[in-house]
């Protein structure tokens, strides 16, 4: 009798296929947005202040304003003249940037550091999760077509989100 295997949740591997026929804009903001979304969260967890801390903000920061402007090449949800809402967040991403080093510098460290939590929390963590909707590049690449896992993954980031702006309204490290 021929064994007979039985096969729970398979789901097509993921695939970069669609990331790599898509526009370069998208490829460019995929490419700095992942290293960011990465660096930014090492960055929130580990001490501040230190110059590890300072090179890396720095780092951060270009990743940030790289991908923000990217952005505006990117014109795949187009409700008013190839432009969307995310564009919005992507000109305050623009914005907050520049207010975030101009607070470090003049030493208001409570102001840098709302503005950063902010840019980080705004402009990865929810718009990423917007990124992984069925219909989206990035879903295309992650589930190939599976639903359930989208759903799955948005509820994750929704928990993680929740848990940072929760430690950092107690005042626990991370807020730091």
């Amino acid at each position: 009798m021929a064994e007979r295997g039985i096969e729970f949740n398979r789901m097509p591997p993921m695939t970069l296929e669609p990331l790599l026929s898509a526009p370069f804009a998208v490829q460019i903001h995929v490419a700095t947005v992942t290293p960011a979304a990465l660096l930014g969260a090492y960055i929130l967890l580990n001490p501040k202040g230190t110059p590890r801390h300072r090179l890396l903000g720095k780092l951060w920061m270009a990743l940030m304003v790289v991908t923000a402007t990217s952005s505006f090449f990117i014109h795949q949800i187009n409700l008013f003249h190839g432009f969307s809402p995310i564009h919005l967040l992507s000109i305050s991403t623009l914005f907050g940037s520049w207010n975030a080093v101009a607070a470090a510098r003049r030493g208001d460290i409570r102001r840098h550091r709302r503005i950063v939590t902010g840019l980080y929390l705004s402009g990865i963590v929810l718009a990423g999760l917007f990124t992984f909707l069925p219909g989206r590049i990035m879903h295309r690449v992650a589930f190939t077509g599976a639903e359930w896992p989208a759903a799955f993954v948005a509820a994750l980031i929704g928990a993680i989100l929740v848990a940072i702006v929760l430690r950092s309204r107690r005042g626990d490290p991370i807020a730091r």
